[in-house]
């Protein structure tokens, strides 16, 4: 028998999340995605140094173009390694200023096509706050292909269809992780809530004939993997991907093309807030997550500047 990961990517595209080259290369992902805490825990391992240096020596003293260099170099290194594409992060600093996002965006492409990488090879990766959603639309209609990513509520998701972004990354273990607080108890299987959204915005995506990609995100255990067999795409820490790898056991497909789902939505701005205000899982999450990339950021301009 297979393993699971092999019986895995017969029906859903394996992604990496991470940044750490040696992984990526042992467990060969089709796709892989960064943030800012995975280029910062990456830029502390001795391999990085060269290209934070270099970073810093490109920058011009400007802190924000050394991390979109850095982000963009070590993107280029992963691409060495994938036959698909590389997600890369518009500083989450920026979620609530859509032409600030546009630029840093534009920015970020044009880095890796200074590099020879073309935009096809690139996924802007933006976070779905009602203004990451509209600069998305912007980008795609441009050609920049994204990812909205700290995706908590099928609100999110219906605006991030509506708006024709490429991919969205729904956060399967930050949800499980707010709900198994809230309530005080554990979640198995399909009764998994970060399960349960996934598995909703899936239907309503195919119901309705959206091309936008699901990817799940931040996962917790293999079971969370296991109920979303047949995703479009997961994106999975090398860790869990290696226990899939190391487990022969049969993978079913759970999610497929034909299930019944929701009849289509179509949000304009302020019944896509009230619908986040409504949903406090989240609202939390989402300000959480862009509070803690931005930390992270924060860091990586430390750690670039003392290189100078």
């Amino acid at each position: 028998m297979t393993s699971k990961l092999d019986q895995l990517k017969q029906f859903t595209t394996v992604v990496a999340d991470t940044g750490d080259l040696d992984a990526i290369a042992k467990l060969q992902p089709v796709d892989a995605t960064t943030n800012p805490s995975l280029l910062l825990k990456a830029a502390s391992l001795p391999r990085y140094a060269p290209l934070l240096a270099n970073a810093m020596g490109n920058c011009a003293g400007d802190l924000g173009l050394a991390c979109d260099l850095f982000g963009a170099t070590v993107g280029q290194e992963i691409l060495k390694l994938i036959p698909g594409r590389i997600s890369t992060e518009v500083d989450a600093r920026l979620s609530f200023d859509t032409q600030a996002t546009l630029r840093r965006a534009e920015r970020l492409i044009g880095i890796y096509e200074d590099a020879g990488v073309g935009r096809e090879r690139v996924l802007i990766k933006v976070a779905a706050t009602w203004e990451g959603i509209k600069a998305a639309e912007q980008l795609e209609r441009s050609g920049i292909q994204t990812n909205l990513t700290l995706l908590f509520s099928f609100a999110q998701a219906a605006a991030c269809a509506d708006a024709g972004v490429f991919l969205i990354s729904p956060f399967v273990g930050r949800i499980y992780d707010w709900y198994k607080k809230a309530e005080g108890r554990d979640f198995v299987g399909a009764e998994d809530p970060g399960v349960q959204s996934v598995t909703r915005i899936y239907n309503y995506y195919k119901a309705n004939g959206y091309n936008t990609v699901v990817m799940g995100a931040s996962f917790r255990n293999l079971g969370q993997i296991e109920q979303l067999a047949g995703c479009d795409r997961l994106t999975i820490s090398p860790e869990l991907l290696q226990k899939l790898a190391d487990e022969q056991a049969p993978l079913p497909r759970l999610l497929k093309p034909g299930n019944p789902g929701e009849a289509r939505q179509n949000l304009n701005e302020s019944q896509y807030r009230w619908a986040m205000n409504e949903d406090a899982m989240a609202t939390e999450k989402l300000a959480e997550g862009i509070r803690l990339f931005a930390r992270d950021q924060e860091k990586l301009e430390v750690l670039l500047a003392n290189q100078a």
